[in-house]
């Protein structure tokens, strides 16, 4: 179990080795790091997904480690309180930052080994603090310089504990 300590309260993600053992491990590898502490959710939109993982509060772009291969061909679907891998166009350019679904988004789903069928990789769920989640998707947000959908009151990850 991690635990995402925010400002607005905690999340527990329960993340699946099993079905995404790079991204799991990845992402653990981070947080053991310290690298998520102190990073903001900079991307909150309703009714679609809250996204961090990759900024600081000044909204500064945080050095992430090398790219990691693709496991959205897990299984596993984007549908509410999943967590996922943010990326670029590239299919395998997932880093630092993930997502957190906050509503059912299966059109994110692996559907072929093509450049738009590649969809985002799931590799967990909240287990605890959904509730925060969405205290999370309805802060007001803006334009921060050239990013959209920023939260104007910082949503920051205090800092991330993994349960022993």
């Amino acid at each position: 179990m991690i635990t995402l300590h925010t400002n607005h309260g905690d999340i527990t993600l329960e993340l699946d080795a099993e079905k995404a053992p790079i991204t799991a491990e990845n992402f653990i590898n981070y947080v053991k790091d310290g690298f998520y502490d102190g990073t903001v959710f900079h991307r909150v939109i309703d009714g679609f997904m809250v996204q961090g993982g990759g900024f600081t509060e000044d909204m500064a772009q945080k050095r992430c480690n090398e790219t990691i291969k693709n496991e959205a061909n897990n299984g596993l679907s984007n549908v509410t309180g999943t967590i996922a891998m943010a990326r670029t166009s590239d299919p395998h350019s997932a880093t630092a930052q993930f997502f957190i679904n906050i509503n059912d988004n299966t059109f994110l789903d692996f559907k072929s080994e093509s450049a738009q069928g590649w969809g985002y990789c799931v590799f967990g769920k909240v287990s605890e603090g959904m509730d925060v989640v969405n205290k999370i998707k309805a802060v007001s947000t803006g334009n921060r310089g050239m990013h959209q959908d920023v939260p104007l009151e910082a949503v920051i990850i205090e800092k991330v504990t993994i349960a022993e």
